[in-house]
């Protein structure tokens, strides 16, 4: 296939709840969203998961931005490819820039399967025809207000429940959620709120028997978090640690984590979310598939990725009515009964609502 245009979008979706975590408060998302066209006019669509603010990791929207019209529309543009893989080698000369580099390979992977009439989820490998789904509640004004949230989304059939946590807002709202709940799958995530120094603290999270704390130290840390995973029952989950294959490995060897998370867009795309997913399979450690507020067409790439095999703990992949008062995609992500049916039409699955999208668009950009 070969890469005849790309269209640039800048989109901004307002949220229908502010979502707030140890780094900040999230009320509008903004975000690039790529179009790569054939020479036929068959289009596949990427989504960039790159914040406004360098609070999440070192990537912006406008950061990914230059880096897209700079050096990879350049680099794909008129290019041919035989399969997506063939981004992981065409981009490695450009350091990390992980999420531009996501955005770009993303939206051949959804040209490729659609040019070979494949789901994406099956064009990646992936063996499942749904796929348990869970959700993420952001740090809210109080254990009251955090109780209430838990109950809607356990009425409305999510099989897991991730809370945010920071210091002064951690383990008396778990004790809260498990007093109220019971044994519910359950899960905290720090967003690298704490150090080694709060490690005595931490530890009373082990009398809740959590699912695992997501990055719970520093964002760039595999060391101490083998130090702190000593000292813990409760299986530690990194995510903001985690940008290749080799930083998984050595994770791993070092015992920093018993559980990682992938978010595609982190990782550099679905090559290398693939490639990661095999290393922890072959060492039977679990991984799910994270979130980051993605409009439908970047739920789509997560619901195909979690298809295949070594996903085997709920992700984040919510339903579009967890975040959006209308999707850019038809028809919208649905969960039911704490799944999501896998689409089997060819590429991402869901028709973009092309009206919709030209109303959410900042700006556009075509390259030719």
């Amino acid at each position: 296939m070969k890469i005849a245009r790309v269209v640039l979008r800048h989109v901004g979706m307002k949220l229908k709840a502010p979502f707030k975590t140890s780094f900040g408060t999230t009320t509008e998302k903004e975000f690039l969203l790529v179009e790569a066209y054939d020479e036929d006019g068959v289009v596949g669509y990427g989504e960039s998961t790159a914040m406004t603010d360098p609070y999440y990791n070192e990537e912006t929207l406008k950061s990914n931005h230059h880096l897209l019209r700079d050096y990879l529309i350049p680099l794909v543009l008129n290019n041919t490819f035989a399969h997506p893989d063939e981004c992981v080698e065409l981009f490695a000369p450009i350091r990390r820039n992980m999420m531009a580099k996501a955005a770009m390979e993303g939206a051949i992977w959804d040209l490729y399967a659609k040019r070979e009439g494949l789901s994406l989820a099956r064009a990646l490998g992936g063996v499942k025809e749904r796929i348990p789904v869970g959700v993420s509640i952001g740090i809210q004004p109080d254990i009251t207000g955090m109780l209430q949230q838990v109950e809607r989304f356990l009425a409305e059939g999510y099989q897991r429940i991730k809370v945010k946590i920071m210091p002064g807002f951690d383990v008396d709202v778990i004790a809260a959620i498990r007093r109220e709940f019971g044994d519910i799958p359950l899960m905290a995530d720090a967003n690298s709120a704490y150090t080694l120094k709060d490690a005595e603290h931490l530890k009373k999270l082990d009398a809740f028997h959590l699912m695992m704390i997501e990055q719970p130290l520093a964002h760039d840390d595999i060391v101490d978090h083998a130090t702190l995973q000593r000292q813990l029952e409760t299986p530690l989950c990194l995510d903001e640690s985690i940008h290749t294959v080799e930083d998984a490995r050595k994770a791993l060897d070092l015992g920093s984590c018993r559980i990682i998370n992938i978010k595609v867009g982190r990782v550099g795309g679905l090559s290398l979310s693939k490639q990661i997913q095999e290393l922890c399979a072959s060492r039977n450690v679990p991984v799910w598939c994270g979130g980051m507020l993605e409009s439908g067409i970047g739920r789509a790439h997560n619901i195909a990725i979690t298809t295949l095999p070594g996903f085997v703990l709920p992700g984040d992949t919510s339903g579009s009515n967890r975040y959006w008062h209308a999707d850019i995609i038809e028809p919208e992500v649905t969960v039911e009964n704490g799944f999501i049916q896998v689409p089997e039409s060819p590429g991402i699955g869901y028709r973009v609502d092309r009206r919709r999208l030209d109303a959410c668009t900042l700006a556009s950009e075509t390259y030719r």
